[in-house]
């Protein structure tokens, strides 16, 4: 668990995901997939690798908490004020499906983002909208996300529970946890889950989002079913990335879109009365030029900040040093160790600072946020 009463530590930011991955880190070990293998020699198939610790060389310099709140501020075009702007509720609804499929970045075959410590956080504001993750849970690994932007009124809740099994030729992870965004100003909350994300080692390497996802809205009765594709192995460009769904009303389950496309290019829907078809998501307009975080005030910074808690290990991947890398995220995990066993010793049960965590006997989590608007934060999106 991180002390924000301890002494802060610099930080270090680093680029923004995006179409082309992470162009930040040169990456070129000699032998990637021998090496990987290798290090599921031990693990059985079906075996859960939610404590599986990933040598440091594994790593691009990011936390997980990043990446996930990256998802929702680094974008290059305001997707949410444009929803929140529409005038029917399907206009609004395929808005929200264009923003759903725009949280997706491509993955770096052969690296991870770091796994968050308990107490983890991660608070940058772009713009109006302010973003506050927290790591609720180690073990199982569960991040909380809140954002708002009390401009327009609206506001993000996220729960994520990545859960990764070893299925011998492939890595499976589901994600499980809720998404919600909520338009207040409309009185409507939109639900979905996410895909589940492949790592596959052969015949081809690759990493792929996959599986069903399913948004839907109580309030107008619109729901949305998309199916993500994994790529073939023949690689045909057609089948890369691929997405198709439909839009229809839950009540006479009349469909009113059909949706088609590339998550990582282009997604069409077309309208089932007129036949007519309409570009929807464009993700070179959305993920392009995205601009990496920066310091706005250093002071403010929370020694729980994740650019804080794994600076050292980031400056040194960042200048290819992997011994010194190793060594500053191990001395990260035995200072979390030693935290645990600290407080196992005088039997205190840690609690998140910034949300309400609950865990059904079934183990779905739920997050509440402790605030009801999220402040401003000392890390900010360049304007």
């Amino acid at each position: 668990m991180v002390k924000e009463g301890e002494e802060k530590k610099r930080v270090v930011l680093t680029n923004p995901l995006t179409l082309d991955g992470d162009s930040s880190v040169d990456y070129g070990a000699p032998n990637l997939l021998q090496r990987i293998l290798s290090l599921f020699k031990n693990v059985g198939t079906g075996s859960d690798l939610t404590s599986f610790q990933l040598p440091a060389m594994f790593n691009f310099p990011k936390s997980q908490l990043q990446c996930f709140g990256e998802s929702v501020y680094c974008v290059g075009n305001d997707m949410v004020s444009s929803i929140n702007k529409m005038e029917s509720p399907v206009e609004r609804f395929t808005c929200v499906v264009a923003w759903s499929i725009s949280t997706l970045r491509p993955v770096m075959f052969g690296l991870a983002p770091y796994n968050p410590i308990l107490g983890e956080t991660h608070h940058v504001s772009n713009a109006n909208l302010n973003v506050l993750l927290e790591q609720v849970s180690h073990h199982p690994p569960v991040s909380a996300l809140h954002a708002t932007d009390q401009d327009q009124n609206v506001e993000m809740l996220w729960c994520q529970h990545p859960l990764p099994k070893f299925r011998g030729a492939w890595v499976e992870t589901e994600v499980h946890g809720k998404r919600q965004l909520k338009l207040h100003n409309h009185r409507e909350t939109y639900e979905m889950n996410s895909p589940k994300l492949l790592i596959r080692f052969l015949p081809v390497p690759g990493v792929d989002w996959v599986g069903n996802v399913k948004i839907k809205c109580p309030e107008t009765g619109l729901e949305a079913e998309l199916c993500y594709r994994a790529n073939s192995f023949l690689w045909r460009r057609k089948n890369y990335r691929a997405i198709k769904g439909k839009i229809y009303q839950s009540s006479s389950s009349n469909i009113l879109y059909e949706i088609d496309g590339h998550w990582d290019r282009t997604v069409t829907l077309k309208d089932m009365n007129s036949g007519k078809t309409r570009v929807i998501y464009n993700a070179t307009e959305v993920l392009s030029g995205l601009k990496t975080p920066t310091v706005k005030d250093l002071e403010a910074v929370w020694g729980s900040e994740s650019a804080a808690v794994w600076s050292e290990v980031n400056q040194a991947i960042l200048s290819k040093d992997w011994e010194k890398a190793t060594e500053a995220k191990t001395d990260v995990e035995k200072k979390q160790r030693e935290v645990l066993k600290g407080r196992e010793s005088v039997g205190e049960t840690w609690v998140p600072k910034h949300f309400k965590v609950t865990c059904s006997m079934e183990g779905s989590w739920d997050c509440s946020p402790i605030h009801k608007w999220v402040p401003p934060a000392p890390i900010v999106i360049p304007l």
